[in-house]
């Protein structure tokens, strides 16, 4: 096997939120949301707007979500769903289109302060022209590296124009939000202003490594001393699972029988995965609540080999449940890791993967040590700090109205 380095993060992080800083009342905010995904779809922006609205209800606001709907959705209040339909490109997202009339009374019913653009197609549109009519002030979020997207779905002749539509989108906007300093950086360079980074946390009590469960790791084929790797995240060639395959098949045909593979996700392209994948490797499926919990505390490290995530909030809870990251050395995820608690592989190289995989499990010291590294990063980063920060901006940007 090809010898390639890796290496371990020892960068100071460059906007780490300030534990200390109390999250403001939110008494006053009536926050109104516009996004494609929200529950029941299970993705990061989801999960991150769901934990949103849960955060600003307890702390005295109001919050109203604006989005398409969804067949498994059910009628719930707080939540206006519009038409969609599957996008063809990727079906699991649904794209809306709402009148401008429509909108804009909904929007009226619910009196808003502030308006969040979560996402920039028709639900977003619909907002961003609403508030503008209605003279409310609107912050916008970016989540999706959509030029990296376009690449994978050969869509790449959209990047070019797809920048100058996403800064007259975001140009509305009196803060865009993005999850790391990276992206912050990227966006800046392609004429964006207003940016400003909103991070994320995890929650240690709910992701610990006290739910590893032997049952888990026998479903797997794993037991004390296998290296159980484990991916959680979508199905999808954007995400690199076809590197992290192919380096567990590699590693696998140097030390048969010690490593296994548990993935945990759907997708549009799970049936690819399979046909690909080693013997040694086995499909979970889609998980939520103790089950995704016991998922990752039963594994031993977790491989992330995305190149297109602006922040992968699995990495925290894989660090939160005692599994150090093995991750793809782009700005995002270096950024994740930047105090430590996994190694950073180049990118798209599934030898340098593979190399790492087979020296974790002749060296089980190291590993012991990253993950008790992980454990340590995954405890500093806490929600409300997050929070405090978000919060605090959402207050100025409405008292500036």
């Amino acid at each position: 096997m090809t010898s390639v380095s890796v290496s371990r993060p020892m960068l100071a992080p460059p906007d780490v939120p300030d534990t200390a800083v109390r999250v403001p009342d939110m008494s006053g905010v009536r926050l109104a949301v516009f996004t494609e995904t929200f529950r029941p779809q299970v993705n990061g922006v989801a999960r991150t707007l769901e934990r949103l609205v849960q955060t600003i209800e307890a702390y005295g606001g109001a919050v109203h979500v604006f989005t398409a709907d969804d067949p498994a959705a059910t009628p719930e209040a707080g939540v206006t769903r519009f038409p969609s339909r599957a996008f063809w490109a990727y079906p699991q997202l649904r794209l809306a289109w709402p009148s401008a009339a429509a909108t804009l009374d909904a929007l009226t019913a619910f009196n808003p302060t502030l308006v969040h653009l979560a996402t920039e197609f028709g639900m977003g549109l619909a907002g961003r022209a609403a508030a503008r009519t209605l003279g409310v002030p609107i912050v916008s979020s970016y989540h999706t590296n959509f030029t990296a997207y376009a690449k994978h779905y050969r869509l790449g002749a959209l990047a070019r124009p797809g920048w100058k539509y996403l800064r007259w989108f975001h140009s509305a906007a009196k803060g865009t939000f993005c999850p790391t300093q990276a992206v912050v950086t990227d966006l800046e360079a392609q004429g964006f202003t207003r940016c400003a980074v909103w991070s994320r946390g995890v929650d240690s009590q709910r992701f610990s490594p006290r739910h590893r469960r032997p049952l888990w790791r026998a479903r797997a084929g794993a037991w004390d001393d296998t290296l159980l790797v484990t991916y959680v995240g979508r199905l999808a060639a954007e995400k690199g699972l076809d590197v992290a395959l192919e380096a567990v098949r590699l590693a696998a045909e140097q030390r048969p029988a010690q490593i296994r593979m548990l993935v945990v996700g759907d997708g549009p392209g799970e049936a690819e995965a399979k046909a690909m994948a080693a013997d040694c490797v086995h499909f979970a499926g889609r998980l939520e609540g103790d089950a995704l919990q016991e998922a990752y505390a039963s594994g031993d490290v977790f491989i992330f080999p995305s190149t297109t995530d602006t922040f992968g909030n699995v990495m925290l809870e894989a660090m939160a449940s005692g599994l150090p990251v093995l991750g793809a050395d782009v700005g995002p995820t270096r950024e994740v890791l930047a105090q430590g608690g996994g190694w950073l592989v180049p990118p798209g190289r599934a030898a340098a993967f593979a190399a790492l995989l087979v020296r974790l499990v002749d060296d089980r010291a190291t590993l012991q040590r990253a993950r008790e590294e992980a454990l340590v990063v995954a405890a500093t980063r806490d929600w409300d700090a997050v929070w405090a920060r978000l919060f605090s901006a959402y207050r100025a940007i409405q008292e500036l109205r």
